[in-house]
C-alpha cells in the first residue's frame, strides 16, 4: 500500500513513513493510492469478533508489509486493554430508527482514545526498531490533547508538544491535559483559537530543516494511521444492526471532519453507508460548504460545544482531494485560493457529487440546551454538548428506510457547566475524572499566537531535555 499526498509534490510513502512523517513536505494530507475494498463474504466474517480482533482485521488492509500479523494483533490488543467497557464501542438505542454509539470508554473518555491509543503503540513499534526518537507537535480543541497524552506519556523514544487555545476548553479537558507530569510531555496554551493553533503547528511542518531536524510527526487526523483506526468503529456499528445486507446511516458531530472522513473511508471500503450526516454547531463551516458549494473561513464562535469551535477543517482536504478525481493542481488551486482569499466554490456539479455521500445541518446553543433536556426527557440519557448536535442531526434528515447510528463523541461529565445550563444539574463524575480537579497542573501558560515564539519554546525544551538525559 503507498501512501501520496493530495498536492502531489511530496515523495510517496509507506505506511510506516506516512505514520512518522504526519503532514506530507509539500503541506499535504497523505491518503492512499487506492481505497481497500472488503466484499460481502468477508465482511460476513467480521461479524461476531471483538473490537480488537475487527480493529486488527481493518487496520491491517492500511499497514500491508509493515507490520507483521502477529504484531500488529499484539498491538492492537493492548492498545484496547485501557477501555472500560467489554465491547470498548457499546450501542444503545435512542428510538425505533435511532442508535447511539458510546465511543467514550477509552482512557479520557472521548472518541479520540479509539485512534490514538493504536497510534501510540505504532510510534513505540516503528521508532524501537528504527533506534530512533521523534518530536510530535500537534493541536487540540480539547479531545486530542489528553487523548494524545495518554497513549503517548512516558516514552523513552517520543516528546510530546500539545497545543490548546487559552480559555476556550472545559476545565475538565484542560485538566486531563495539564495534570499529566511526564518528562516528555509538554503543554502550551496558546493566546488565539484553535485554528490559530493548528496554523501554527502546520508552520513548523513546512519548515523542512526544523522539521528535519526534530524528526516532527503529528497525533492530529492529519495522520493518516489516526483515520485508519477510526474505520474500525464504523464497521463495528454497521454489522451490528446487519451489515452488510442492510444499509445504515451515521450521524457525525465534527468540526474537524476527521471523524466523518473515517466513515466516508468505511463506505469505499464496501461497508453499505446510505448517508454520512454531518453536525455542526454555530462555527458551520461544513454545513455551509454542503448547502452552497463554498467553503468560506469565518472568526470562530465560542459555543456550548467547544471541541467544534473550529474554523477550517483540515481533513476536508482529503475529501476534495475526491472530489477533482485526484487532480493534484487542481487541488492545489483551491487550497491556495482559500489561503489568500479565505474562500473557493466548487461548482454545481461537485456539490451534486458530495450530496449523494454527505447532508450536514448546525445546531445553535439555545438548540443544544432544548434538544439536551428533550432527550434526557424522553430517554433518560444525559448526552454531552457534542453528541447531541449528532442526535438532531439525525432527527432533522430523517429516517429514510436506514436506521441511523449516532457517534457519541465524549462523555457528558466532560462538560459539566453546558449539561447544568441544560438540565439544572452536573452529570456524575466518574472515578477517571474526580482524581484530576485537585491535581497539580504544568502548562506553558498564554504563548503568543506566533510561530516564531513556538519554535524557541520547542528548541529550548528540547535542549534542556537533552542535557538533563545526559
Amino acid at each position: 500500500m503507498e501512501y501520496i499526498s493530495t498536492r502531489g509534490q511530496a515523495p510517496v510513502l509507506n505506511f510506516e513513513q506516512a505514520t512518522l512523517n504526519g503532514l506530507a513536505d509539500d503541506g499535504g494530507l497523505y491518503l492512499p493510492v487506492s481505497w481497500p475494498t472488503l466484499s460481502q463474504g468477508e465482511i460476513h466474517q467480521l461479524q461476531g469478533k471483538p473490537y480488537s480482533e475487527l480493529a486488527f482485521s481493518i487496520i491491517r488492509h492500511f499497514t500491508c508489509d509493515c507490520v507483521p500479523d502477529s504484531t500488529l494483533k499484539k498491538l492492537v490488543h493492548d492498545a484496547c486493554t485501557g477501555f472500560r467497557h467489554d465491547a470498548v464501542a457499546p450501542i444503545k438505542q435512542l428510538d425505533n430508527q435511532l442508535f447511539l454509539m458510546e465511543l467514550f470508554h477509552g482512557p479520557t473518555l472521548a472518541f479520540k482514545d479509539y485512534a490514538l491509543q493504536i497510534l501510540g503503540q505504532l510510534f513505540q513499534y516503528f521508532l524501537s526498531r528504527r533506534g530512533r526518537t521523534c518530536t510530535i507537535i500537534g493541536a487540540t480543541s480539547g479531545d486530542t490533547g489528553s487523548a494524545a497524552i495518554a497513549g503517548l506519556r512516558g516514552l523513552s523514544s517520543v516528546e510530546l508538544f500539545m497545543l490548546h487555545p487559552h480559555n476556550r476548553v472545559s476545565d475538565v479537558q484542560r485538566r486531563q491535559m495539564t495534570t499529566v507530569i511526564a518528562d516528555n510531555i509538554h503543554n502550551i496554551a496558546v493566546d488565539g483559537t484553535f485554528d490559530d493553533c493548528q496554523n501554527m503547528v502546520k508552520s513548523l511542518f513546512t519548515d523542512l530543516d526544523f522539521k528535519n531536524k526534530h524528526a516532527l510527526s503529528a497525533v492530529n487526523s492529519i495522520n493518516w494511521a489516526r483515520i485508519a483506526a477510526q474505520v474500525v468503529y464504523y464497521f463495528r456499528a454497521a454489522i451490528a444492526l446487519g451489515a452488510p445486507e442492510r444499509e445504515i446511516s451515521f450521524s457525525v458531530p465534527t468540526g474537524n471532519f476527521g471523524n466523518v472522513l473515517a466513515g466516508y473511508v468505511a463506505k469505499k471500503m464496501g461497508l453499505p453507508i446510505r448517508k454520512l450526516i454531518i453536525g455542526s454547531n454555530q462555527n458551520d463551516i461544513l454545513t455551509r460548504f454542503f448547502e452552497s458549494g463554498s467553503m468560506e473561513r469565518r472568526d470562530v464562535q465560542t459555543t456550548l460545544s467547544p471541541s467544534m469551535d473550529i474554523g477550517i477543517s483540515s481533513n476536508f482536504e482529503r475529501y476534495l482531494f475526491e472530489l477533482v478525481d485526484h487532480d493534484s493542481d487542481r487541488l492545489h488551486g483551491l487550497m491556495q485560493e482559500f489561503q489568500e482569499k479565505g474562500r473557493f466554490d466548487v461548482g454545481r456539479d461537485m456539490l451534486n457529487r458530495a450530496r449523494k455521500d454527505f447532508s450536514a445541518y448546525r445546531l445553535t446553543d439555545e438548540d443544544t440546551r432544548k434538544d439536551i433536556r428533550k432527550t434526557y426527557e424522553a430517554t433518560g440519557e444525559i448526552i454531552d454538548p457534542h453528541s447531541i448536535i449528532g442526535v438532531s442531526a439525525a432527527r432533522k434528515e430523517g429516517f429514510k428506510e436506514a436506521p441511523v447510528v449516532v457517534l457519541a463523541t465524549a462523555h457528558p461529565a466532560k462538560f459539566p457547566d453546558a449539561i447544568k445550563s441544560a438540565l439544572g444539574f452536573e452529570p456524575p463524575l466518574p472515578d477517571e475524572l474526580s482524581e484530576i480537579l485537585t491535581l497539580e497542573e504544568r502548562c506553558r501558560n498564554n504563548l503568543p499566537n506566533d510561530v516564531s515564539t513556538l519554535r524557541k519554546f520547542v528548541e529550548s525544551s528540547l535542549a534542556s531535555g537533552n542535557s538533563s538525559k545526559k
